[in-house]
């Protein structure tokens, strides 16, 4: 089991690359201003009649003539039927809306907002409430105040659908275009829930027009629903639900194969986006192919010694290090450190080193990795986080080499640095924690191990969109505990840990299977062999699935649901699955025999032992006469009493 533990943990470590947020496109900000809606009408004491003049000319924004939602007339047009009042009146709102339109900051938005307040309906104000709340969204610095505003745009938007379903259908473009920004704010503000039903709804809305509009649909829809779908990967991945929030990534790659060029800059960024999503549910093998569709692209495009060439060359060694593909994983860390050098990237330059470092480790090469790491640490400021991870890589090239004291000494070096910043990098911190807690682990220091993972998960628990590394932490410190004999105390951090995992990674996911196996082992160990059975059954099921039957620890959750079926008195199950166990050792060959011909031993063990249970429930089925009874007596009127009852 220890061997099986230490796989889950490795699988459920990842390289932490900054999710990115989800900017509106220039596309995306386009289609706002080729989006028709209802013509807005100034208060009643001004009249409004058919134009076209728009009120979203802003940040990079553009309008068309031909689509605008703001429409007044043209005072000089009918000067002659106007009363000069009138024409006053309709001159002061045309400049107001061209001060909201050439606003060159979000201050003057609003300074400029205000006045049309006085001038227009509430009802006639949604497209100019979406947008200043665009604009406050992407500043990034007032979610609540882009909140506001977008609240207050889908109240108009909802409103004026409900009025006219023509003019429902027009609004349906701006109406997802709010949701999806009510989406963004809601994220930001770290209110997940309320950001997952904004962009349901909106997607929902975005539906409506797939298969059923022309190729200008599609240029205005598209940039959209790529950002709602990138928006639902953000909040589906802070929720823990990462599986789920694969889909959307890839629905969002999808849209941009559709809307760029094959050998696109953008193009390749995005698949390297889903290959390094693929990478944090540690699912190495469906990552492989978009980092190197990624490289293919920005090799194309950029040629061999560019920035984002080694960026993805970086990440194909991590990929290969996921895969026990440790000379590969090395060779493509030269060729981006390579890269790096040449253009000064220093800080991910040091990265690379120390990534290079870990790959010596896992091929042996442990002289070479010190060595690599007496060059960096020179590199590196005193107290900061990349020494810190330095002196971690370190350790674990001395543990390797069992210089134990050593390797104790850089980790306290590196526990000192990174004390100080556990408040203002506590991510860094708890990834650095739980790689020293395995290297404690390793030389049997288990207390120093559990107390690490324990400040780990204190520190996770108060960062909402880490709660699938809450799971992974609990996970390990049931573990610890199971193996220190403090099973009590393992079962509910076990429990927890298999509940969070399947909400992030999804229930049939093998590190679900791994905690499975070891809570089974708990509720053993407690005497509860029919909850160990359950979860044990889980466990197997997972395996199967994820590894095959024929895998090594699908094996060992086969063996494990054999004893607690034994350990229940349920001997025919036991055997069932403990001959299962012998089939599938059997097509491991010669380098299985040993396990094998234990395999055999336990099924006749447990042969006998049903043998035994079959013959004592026949016996005491049998009614017996006391010995004082005589079969034939003339008083064999009276009632027998069997020796129980006696």
């Amino acid at each position: 089991m220890r061997k099986a533990f230490s796989k889950l943990h490795c699988y459920f470590q990842k390289p932490h690359s900054r999710t990115p947020l989800p900017l509106l496109s220039r596309g995306f900000a386009a289609a706002i201003d080729r989006t028709s809606t209802r013509t807005p009408k100034p208060k009643p004491h001004v009249e409004s009649r058919s134009g076209a003049r728009s009120l979203l000319k802003f940040h990079g924004i553009q309008t068309s003539p031909s689509h605008n939602f703001s429409t007044l007339v043209d005072p000089i047009a009918q000067m002659s039927s106007q009363m000069p009042s009138r024409q006053r009146k309709l001159k002061e709102i045309s400049d107001l809306e061209e001060a909201f339109e050439s606003a060159n900051s979000i201050e003057e938005m609003l300074d400029a907002f205000k006045e049309m307040e006085n001038c227009y309906e509430e009802k006639d104000l949604g497209m100019a409430c979406l947008k200043i709340g665009l604009k406050l969204d992407q500043e990034g610095e007032h979610p609540q105040k882009a909140l506001s505003f977008a609240e207050r745009a889908l109240r108009i938007f909802d409103e004026n659908d409900n009025s006219s379903s023509v003019v429902g259908t027009r609004l349906s473009l701006p109406l997802a275009m709010t949701l999806q920004l009510l989406g963004s704010c809601s994220f930001s503000l770290k209110r997940f829930n309320d950001s997952l039903g904004y962009l349901n709804r909106a997607n929902r809305v975005l539906s409506k027009f797939e298969g059923e509009g022309s190729r200008n649909d599609d240029d205005r829809v598209l940039p959209v629903l790529h950002a709602v779908q990138f928006e639902l990967f953000n909040v589906k991945t802070a929720m823990g639900r990462r599986e789920e929030a694969l889909v959307h990534l890839r629905k969002a790659l999808e849209i941009k194969e559709k809307t760029l060029d094959e050998d696109s800059n953008e193009l390749g960024k995005a698949n390297r986006d889903v290959a390094e999503a693929y990478v944090a549910v540690l699912n190495f093998k469906e990552a492989l192919p978009f980092c190197s569709k990624a490289l293919d692209i920005h090799m194309s495009f950029l040629g061999h010694n560019s920035v984002e060439v080694a960026y993805d060359r970086r990440l194909l060694g991590v990929i290969y290090t996921g895969l026990d593909e440790h000379e590969k994983a090395l060779e493509q860390n030269q060729l981006s450190r390579k890269v790096l050098k040449k253009w000064g990237r220093s800080s991910d330059l040091l990265r690379a080193e120390i990534d290079a470092a870990n790959m010596q480790i896992s091929l042996g090469k442990y002289e070479d990795a010190i060595d690599t790491l007496k060059g960096v640490v020179q590199q590196t400021e005193k107290d900061s986080e990349d020494r810190a991870m330095v002196f971690s890589s370190m350790a674990k090239a001395l543990c390797n080499q069992d210089k134990f004291e050593d390797a104790k000494k850089c980790l306290e070096v590196a526990c000192g640095i990174l004390d100080k910043k556990e408040r203002s990098s506590p991510l860094a911190v708890v990834e650095s924690f739980m790689e020293i807690s395995m290297q404690y682990e390793a030389m049997n220091e288990f207390e120093t191990a559990i107390l690490l993972l324990k400040r780990s998960l204190t520190m996770l628990e108060k960062l909402p969109q880490e709660q699938h590394s809450v799971g992974s932490v609990s996970a390990r410190i049931g573990w610890l505990l199971l193996l220190t004999g403090k099973v009590e105390q393992a079962i509910p951090y076990l429990e927890d840990a298999a509940e969070r995992l399947k909400e992030s990674f999804g229930s049939k996911h093998y590190g679900v299977g791994y905690v499975y196996n070891n809570l089974g082992a708990a509720y053993l160990e407690l005497d509860r062999p029919q909850s160990a059975a359950q979860v044990f059954a889980y466990a197997k099921d997972i395996m199967d699935v994820a590894l095959g039957p024929h895998h090594t620890d699908s094996i060992e959750a086969c063996q494990n649901l054999s004893k607690a079926y034994a350990a229940m008195g349920s001997y025919p199950l036991a055997i069932n699955f403990q001959e299962k166990v012998v089939e599938s050792l059997e097509g491991h060959g010669a380098s299985a025999e040993d396990e094998l011909k234990e395999a055999v031993k336990i099924i006749e063990q447990l042969k006998e032992k049903a043998s035994i249970q079959v013959s004592e429930a026949l016996l005491s089925s049998m009614p017996f006469p006391d010995n004082d009874d005589e079969p034939f007596s003339s008083d064999s009127s009276q009632p027998r009493i069997s020796s129980s009852k006696r």
